[in-house]
C-alpha cells in the first residue's frame, strides 16, 4: 500500500459509513491521520477519530472542525462527503424538503469548508475534494431536487477552486454514479420489487453493475493526494461510463 499521505491530516465528513468511511479508511491505510465528522461520531471505527456535528448547524461544525484540527495537529485534506438524497419531480418535493436537501448538500459544504480553510491555508499540501454526482451533469428521472443540489456542488467546486488558488488550496470533486451504499440499500428495500429496482439501477451503468464505495474512495484519494498537485477545478466521474458512453443495451 502506498504511503503517499504519510504525515498528512485529513477530515472526512459523513465518514461513518458508505463512501465516507471507505475514503477515510483508504487515506489512513496510505499514511494519513484521519478524522471523520458525522452525525454520530461515536459510530466511526477506530483507529479513525470521530467528531460529532450536523453539517446544517454552523456552531457545531465550527467546534467539530476545530476539535479535529487540534487533535490531528492541523488539516491538509478536507473531503466534503456528507449528503442526503431525494426522489421526485419538481411537483413531488415540498419546499421544506428542498430547503433541507440544499442545506445539507450545498450549505453543508460551505460551513465545513469555511471552518477548515484557516487550517488548510497553513498546510504545505492543501486539498479539498467534494462528493458530487452524475446527477450534476446528466438528467436522471425523478431526481430533480437531488440533481439541482449536486449541480450546485459542481459549480461551487469550480468557484472554490478559483477563489483559493492563491491560498495554495486545490479544489476538485468526484461524480459517482449509483453507488452500493447503505442509503441506496434503503431505497431498494422500500421499492415494490427491490430485486428488479437493483437490476434497473445496475443496467443503466454501461458496466452493468453498481459502483463500489471503495472505487469512489480511490478517485477521492487520487485528487486529494500530492501526486495530483497540478489538478484543480475539475471533476472526475466514477460512474461506470454513464457520463460519456452511449452503449447498446445488454442482451
Amino acid at each position: 500500500m502506498s504511503d503517499e499521505f504519510r504525515g498528512l491530516r485529513a477530515l472526512v465528513t459523513g465518514g461513518a459509513s458508505g463512501i465516507g468511511l471507505a475514503t477515510a479508511e483508504l487515506l489512513a491505510a496510505r499514511g494519513a491521520a484521519v478524522a471523520c465528522l458525522d452525525l454520530d461520531g461515536a459510530a466511526v471505527p477506530a483507529p479513525l477519530l470521530g467528531v460529532t456535528a450536523d453539517v446544517t448547524d454552523d456552531p457545531a461544525v465550527r467546534a467539530a472542525v476545530a476539535e479535529a484540527a487540534a487533535r490531528l495537529g492541523g488539516l491538509d485534506v478536507l473531503v466534503n462527503n456528507a449528503g442526503i438524497g431525494a426522489q421526485g419531480t419538481v411537483e413531488d418535493n415540498p419546499d421544506d424538503q428542498w430547503h433541507r436537501v440544499l442545506d445539507v448538500n450545498v450549505l453543508g459544504i460551505v460551513r465545513v469548508t469555511r471552518a477548515a480553510l484557516p487550517h488548510l491555508r497553513r498546510s504545505a499540501h492543501a486539498a479539498i475534494v467534494n462528493t458530487c454526482s452524475i446527477a450534476a451533469t446528466a438528467g436522471l428521472p425523478r431526481r430533480a431536487l437531488y440533481g439541482a443540489s449536486k449541480g450546485a456542488v459542481l459549480s461551487l467546486t469550480l468557484a472554490m477552486a478559483a477563489d483559493h488558488l492563491a491560498d495554495g488550496v486545490r479544489v476538485n470533486c468526484v461524480n459517482p454514479g449509483t453507488v452500493d451504499t447503505p442509503w441506496v440499500g434503503r431505497l431498494l428495500d422500500a421499492a415494490p420489487d427491490p430485486g428488479a429496482e437493483r437490476a434497473a439501477l445496475a443496467a443503466r451503468q454501461p458496466t452493468g453493475r453498481l459502483v463500489r464505495p471503495e472505487e469512489v474512495a480511490e478517485a477521492i484519494a487520487h485528487l486529494a493526494g500530492p501526486r495530483a498537485g497540478a489538478t484543480t477545478g475539475t471533476w472526475l466521474a466514477v460512474d461506470g461510463g454513464m457520463a460519456g458512453l452511449r452503449t447498446r443495451p445488454r442482451t
